[in-house]
Formats: structure tokens, sequence, C-alpha cells
């Protein structure tokens, strides 16, 4: 899915909870404090939503990076004459 179908996928979710938020409200009353807690949450995933739509619109999509293309060629043995072996110590030196 695309950016833009998740987001409206989120919407409708959103709108059916506000919905379902407003129902309990009728039942329960909106006096108690964890019915004030859920309205209050309720209203501010809505407006995190509204801020993450406006953001998703004016983003350009991801770019995606350059291909390096690497030869197949072997490289150059003159690149590794002064290292050494790892874990073998350096050439023509003997252990301690």
């Amino acid at each position: 899915m695309s950016v833009h179908d998740e987001l409206a996928s989120v919407q409708r979710c959103l709108d059916d909870l506000i919905r379902s938020v407003g129902r309990l409200e009728k039942q329960l009353g909106s006096g108690g404090l964890e019915m004030r807690r859920v309205r209050a949450d309720t209203n501010h995933l809505r407006e995190s939503v509204a801020l993450l739509r406006e953001t998703a619109a004016t983003a350009a999509p991801p770019k995606r990076p350059d291909l390096v293309t690497i030869s197949d060629t072997p490289y150059d043995p003159s690149l590794w004459v002064d290292t050494d072996d790892e874990g073998l110590g350096a050439r023509n030196r003997h252990a301690p």
C-alpha cells in the first residue's frame, strides 16, 4: 500500500474510534475522569494524524541511491605490499 492509502485507512479507523467514543460518552456521561481522558486522547490522536497527513503530503518520495559498479578485475597487488597478514604477523619477520 502507498503512504496515501495507509493514511486513508488510519483516518477511517480514527473516524470509527471518534464515533465509538461519542457513543460511550452518551452512555457513561462525559463528567468522569476516565471519559475525559479518553476524549482528550482521541482529540490528540486526531491532531497527530492531521499533522502526519500534512507532512506526508509535502514530503518528497524517497530517492533511490545511485548504483555503483564494482569491477571484476583483480586489484593491483602493489596496494598490499606494506600490509601485515592479519593474525600471522609481518612478512619477513619471525614470531616472538
